[in-house]
């Protein structure tokens, strides 16, 4: 067999919609986008969204739209992909990371606590693997810390603590006591990248909660100009008889969604029940047919949380990256594509020059040493679930008999 770790699932129903687009003859940000805009509000419980070209684009606008800049500080995990860090750098701010909690990807909400300082703009918490965070420890964190913020604008003012957005690229479709993801937090960001469980190819989107004293409408313009060069008016409002005339407010970013890409997530959001149903069979599969094998995995659903069921994250316990590294080799000679999430921040050549230590962050690097993702995705069928499992247990098991062979013949000697 040949297992690919992630393709995207695209049905007829999405090319037909993307050829209705074409043959529409508005490519580019309009109606579709704002259709889509419409319903990513709907499904999160929140007021508005906008779609982006990225999650990355989405968190960096927030970041600018609360004004966050040289000087300020921005707190995120050590144990992520680099978007969540480098847009804090992108915006002039100084990138502080902190450690997961010992054997958790979730990250210590007490260190959490002890990095914040009086230039603590915002917290990025990660949601990994489509499991949200806690974001009950979250605000209580942030709440107990509210003396040291110092507010730098209007935004900031209404919020009087430091601010929470989240990093939810994995995690559209979660829930977290009931809450969706989307409105948890005081902005949340979404991926819908090819890998993601509802795609757009590439693109993202940003939800928030009301903000007293600020009009969704004044935010969702902002979020506008942010994301169109600061110009007044978008190319579907400038079709308008006689509204060719617009103003550049200010120099700004160029990270819009298309309709080419906004036609393939509405179907996928129409879709979006049975794909999340799908996923939560396949864990449930993974899960049992691992169970027993000293492999550690990912819990998904529990009393308060229900998975989005991204990314399937074992660990080999007690194994250390050499024999990680060698198993994926193995499971490729089968055929089986497997991946790591993630090579930790301070592993990276970028944040090596920044100045981060991997030494200084003990937990992250132990969940990172022995980490395999297997492949999840709904294009898998029950077979290739139980192939992925067998062919994993098979590897371990030659593993350990070479391992014994070893010890017996040394202590013959």
């Amino acid at each position: 067999m040949k297992i690919p770790f992630s393709p995207p699932d695209i049905s007829e129903a999405e090319i037909a919609e993307v050829v209705d687009t074409l043959k529409s003859g508005w490519i580019t940000t309009g109606p579709k986008t704002k259709l889509l805009e419409k319903k990513i509000a709907e499904y999160t419980n929140t007021s508005k969204a906008v779609c982006l070209n990225s999650a990355t684009a989405a968190m960096e606008m927030t970041l600018r739209l609360l004004g966050v800049g040289p000087g300020d500080e921005v707190i995120t995990s050590a144990y992520t992909y680099s978007a969540s860090a480098s847009i804090i750098h992108h915006v002039g701010a100084k990138i502080v990371l902190v450690d997961t909690v010992k054997d958790s990807f979730q990250m210590d909400y007490e260190k959490l606590g002890q990095a914040i300082t009086e230039k603590t703009k915002a917290i990025i918490p990660v949601d990994i693997a489509g499991l949200m965070c806690d974001y009950d420890k979250v605000f209580e964190v942030v709440n107990s810390k509210k003396e040291l913020f110092t507010p730098s604008n209007d935004l900031q003012k209404a919020f009087d603590r430091v601010i929470v957005l989240a990093d939810a690229a994995h995690s559209f479709g979660a829930t977290f006591k009931g809450k969706q993801s989307g409105e948890v937090a005081d902005f949340t960001c979404f991926s819908f990248h090819a890998v993601k469980n509802l795609t757009t190819a590439e693109g993202g989107a940003v939800t928030w909660r009301d903000i007293p004293g600020f009009d969704n409408e004044e935010i969702y313009k902002e979020f506008m100009l942010l994301s169109l060069h600061g110009q007044s008016k978008d190319a579907l409002a400038k079709t308008k008889l006689g509204a060719w005339e617009y103003d550049i407010v200010y120099p700004a970013y160029k990270c819009n969604m298309t309709d080419l890409m906004a036609s393939l997530g509405l179907v996928q959001l129409q879709r979006y029940p049975e794909i999340l149903k799908r996923r939560k069979e396949i864990i449930e599969m993974y899960d049992k047919a691992l169970e027993g094998s000293g492999i550690v995995s990912l819990k998904h659903f529990d009393d308060e949380s229900s998975s989005s069921g991204h990314l399937y994250l074992v660990r080999l316990t007690g194994k250390d990256e050499e024999y990680r590294n060698d198993v994926i080799v193995k499971m490729a000679e089968k055929g089986i594509a497997t991946n790591v999430h993630y090579k930790p921040l301070p592993m990276h050549t970028a944040y090596k020059n920044f100045g981060f230590d991997i030494k200084d962050y003990p937990n992250v690097f132990d969940m990172y040493k022995n980490e395999i993702t297997l492949p999840l995705h709904t294009l898998l069928t029950n077979e290739e679930v139980e192939y992925v499992t067998s062919g994993l247990k098979e590897i371990l098991r030659k593993n350990r008999n070479v391992s014994l062979e070893v010890t017996v013949t040394s202590d013959a000697e």
